[in-house]
């Protein structure tokens, strides 16, 4: 009878629906691309970003989430609707009951927005729980229980930090910088030292592919990295190495360690001993930068822990939250 319950990952980079005993059911790029002057939809997900920055005039790719909120509502519900469908969840949309994740520091506006988003799928139900709650419970760790527990999800546009315990977030910090702030930073890098200008589709794939926040942990030691020359204007090619990847993006993981220790400073003694016990919980995409759990446990002191499914923790945790409906609107946020 719950065939239909779907926990989903609404996420500025990339949106995850999970679906009650079957798992992770859609992983796609959180992007969808409209003809303006028809008002249709053209793609959505990996279509729609294989279209970013190459559409003619009347076609709009875009991102309708940005920093973790709702910056197009019309798109974000046409999004979301489409991406229900595609997943065969929505064949009787009257039936289907969904869970959604949204940010801490997003206002009670933009959690509206999000509500209404996903009710605009015509779904029969749309429950609301904090994102790093749902990447806790998707990681496994005792929520539930009368012990402290950090979790620190890296996404795209935010990372969450939440000490958690008794079923409830008892203190927290959502920053804006995450994924997309350490490509930027990339893009910026690469053009200040190499005169060369490099989109954020080509920074990610770098950042992948060679970055690294603790040396020597880095995948590989270069990478080929084509772009414009600022100088001449024309196509150009240069080598980029790990470590001017790893110096792009320090500075964005130095702010994360700040939001973290400034978190684990307003957490009450009792709790930080837990913490301090069993250690810290990482998870999101920005999870899986290399070396980032050696550089915030020598950072900060306490040992860091990679989720076993960092990617997924957020879904995961959406659409196991069916199994503790009556408390989710008990979820108090410290």
């Amino acid at each position: 009878m719950f065939s239909n319950d779907i926990g989903v990952d609404l996420g500025t980079a990339n949106t995850l629906i999970y679906k009650r005993g079957k798992g992770i059911i859609m992983r796609e790029p959180s992007v969808i691309s409209v003809n303006t002057e028809t008002g249709k939809i053209v793609a959505v997900g990996n279509e729609a970003k294989k279209m970013l920055g190459r559409t003619p005039r009347e076609i709009k790719s875009t991102r309708p989430l940005v920093d973790g909120v709702i910056a197009d509502f019309d798109c974000a519900a046409k999004m979301l609707r489409e991406f229900i469908k595609k997943t065969k969840s929505g064949g009787i949309f009257n039936k289907t009951r969904v869970v959604v994740c949204y940010p801490v520091g997003v206002s009670e506006v933009e959690k509206m927005a999000i509500e209404d988003a996903a009710g605009d799928t015509g779904a029969k139900k749309v429950y609301l729980i904090p994102e790093p709650f749902a990447s806790a419970v998707g990681a496994n760790l005792p929520v539930f229980d009368a012990s402290g527990s950090m979790i620190v999800d890296i996404g795209g546009g935010t990372t969450e930090v939440a000490v958690l315990s008794l079923g409830g977030i008892v203190t927290s910090c959502s920053l804006r910088c995450a994924g997309d702030d350490m490509d930027k930073n990339i893009v910026n890098y690469v053009k200040k030292k190499y005169n060369l200008l490099i989109g954020e589709r080509t920074a990610e794939t770098v950042k992948l592919a060679i970055g690294s926040a603790f040396e020597g942990t880095e995948k590989a030691p270069s990478a080929e990295v084509r772009g414009r020359d600022l100088l001449n204007g024309l196509p150009s090619m240069i080598e980029l190495s790990a470590e001017d990847v790893r110096d792009a993006i320090i500075p964005s993981v130095e702010k994360i360690a700040e939001a973290v220790h400034g978190t684990l400073e307003e957490t009450p003694p009792e709790l930080a001993g837990d913490i301090v016990e069993n250690g810290i919980m990482l998870s999101g995409g920005g999870a899986m930068i290399a070396g980032i759990d050696k550089y915030l446990s020598k950072r900060l002191g306490v040992k860091v822990k990679i989720a076993a499914d960092p990617l997924d923790c957020v879904a995961v945790g959406a659409g196991k939250m069916f199994d503790f409906l009556d408390t989710i609107d008990d979820i108090t946020v410290g």
